[in-house]
């Protein structure tokens, strides 16, 4: 059969216009290009340092721990949690969607007692609604999910953080849909450890995990380690069995990784890293508020082609998230033909959907290097032309033209 049996990869050319991944910034693509370098060589160190000083701005915070996590977004989220959360103690959960789900079972897995301020999918909870679960469950530990791809709807965060704190309670936050195209105010907020991903409004590929931890965390996570060591060598009788129930997500251990001790945890994913450094490189020099309007614009006039096409959009618009948009498939339409026309048509991909949702709405991304006018008109154009094909009586062009009026109304440069 020979050695190129399979032949090299070479895959089609796609516009990926989905809840994520999307395509990769090019300057990001030609970073993780470069040569490799030993995990403990002055310059990757220092490489190390510069990539914790862009996230802290990216993250919008002062935190001293804020780094990468080597692993797709989840692996951000399993750490956080493993770290946070001892067997037995309680966690609250705010679940309106698929990754509120997962958060449940990450922590059932860690052996928690998970309570939950459950929602219908494409709700979001109200700061009374928090302070409620919050004084009713007395937890430790307080996670949600600060744009939930699956409803397309955001978490409102404002206040979350002070009242985690009048309650005593850690905070952790999952924003891996939001990061880079929406604000993520971790020190405004109060919130005590945020995760995300690079491979939404971040323009880059999945594989590395930003996360920054308040010192308020990392006190509690260090905590438990020095416990759990106390455990080994019997020097206490605590017996809660405080330890991280996981050697490659134990924060505390990555921790000093990243500190000045540089103390061997694991091998550094350097081309993850160089392709990390760079995503933040591209978002700061944009600038952030510039990065948040493009992504709104962008949605903002995915919704006006949308309602042009006279499509009925999901969610209440008071809550949905700047980068993903929910539309709901018209009556007769088979929605995943209409995928698979635009995907080998015209070489776009849109989402499905997951839940109570699937086969009843789309998810269209607008993230990161495809934010741009002319990805938004050309998925426009083709959503167009594939319900046309399936029988939808679209206008023709009005899409489009919605669209590009947002721009003439300087939403859009």
């Amino acid at each position: 059969m020979g050695n190129d049996f399979f032949g090299q990869i070479d895959p089609p050319q796609r516009l990926l216009m989905g809840p994520g991944p999307v395509n990769v910034h090019p300057r990001v693509l030609r970073a993780m290009a470069a040569d490799m370098l030993g995990q403990f060589d002055p310059e990757m160190t220092a490489y190390m340092n510069e990539t914790m000083a862009l996230y802290r701005q990216v993250f919008m915070t002062d935190n001293r721990w804020t780094f990468l996590v080597d692993g797709t977004a989840r692996a951000g989220i399993e750490a956080a949690l493993v770290s946070l959360v001892e067997p037995g103690s309680k966690i609250l959960i705010v679940r309106a969607g698929r990754f509120g789900l997962l958060l449940s079972e990450i922590a059932e897995r860690i052996g928690a007692e998970i309570c939950t301020l459950d929602l219908p999918w494409g709700e979001v909870a109200s700061l009374e609604q928090i302070e409620e679960a919050l004084r009713t469950h007395r937890p430790q530990v307080l996670a949600c999910i600060h744009g939930d791809t699956s409803t397309t709807m955001a978490q409102p965060l404002d206040g979350v953080g002070a009242l985690c704190r009048t309650y005593d309670v850690l905070s952790y936050v999952d924003a891996t849909a939001t990061l880079g195209g929406m604000p993520v105010k971790t020190d405004a907020w109060g919130i005590d450890v945020i995760s995300a991903g690079l491979q939404k409004c971040m323009g880059g590929p999945p594989g590395s995990a930003p996360i920054t931890i308040s010192d308020r965390a990392a006190a509690h996570i260090m905590a438990r380690r020095h416990v759990e060591a106390g455990i080994r060598s019997g020097d206490t009788d605590n017996g809660r069995g405080a330890r991280i129930g996981s050697n490659y997500f134990d924060l505390a251990m990555i921790m000093e990784y990243w500190s000045e001790r540089r103390l061997n945890h694991h091998t550094e994913a350097t081309t993850m890293l160089y392709g990390a450094r760079e995503a933040a490189r591209v978002m700061l020099e944009e600038g952030l508020e510039a990065r948040f309007a493009r992504h709104k614009a962008g949605s903002t006039a995915m919704v006006a082609g949308l309602r042009a096409l006279d499509l009925t959009v999901f969610g209440n618009d008071a809550h949905r998230m700047a980068n993903v948009t929910g539309v709901w498939i018209p009556e007769g339409v088979d929605g995943e033909q209409v995928r698979q026309r635009m995907r080998e048509d015209f070489g776009i991909e849109i989402g499905t959907a997951f839940g109570p949702l699937a086969g009843k709405i789309w998810r269209i991304g607008v993230m990161g290097y495809n934010a741009r006018k002319q990805a938004v008109l050309q998925t426009l154009g083709a959503l167009e032309a594939c319900l046309a094909a399936e029988g939808y009586a679209a206008r023709r062009g009005a899409g489009v033209d919605a669209a590009l009026a947002t721009c003439q109304h300087g939403l859009w440069q």
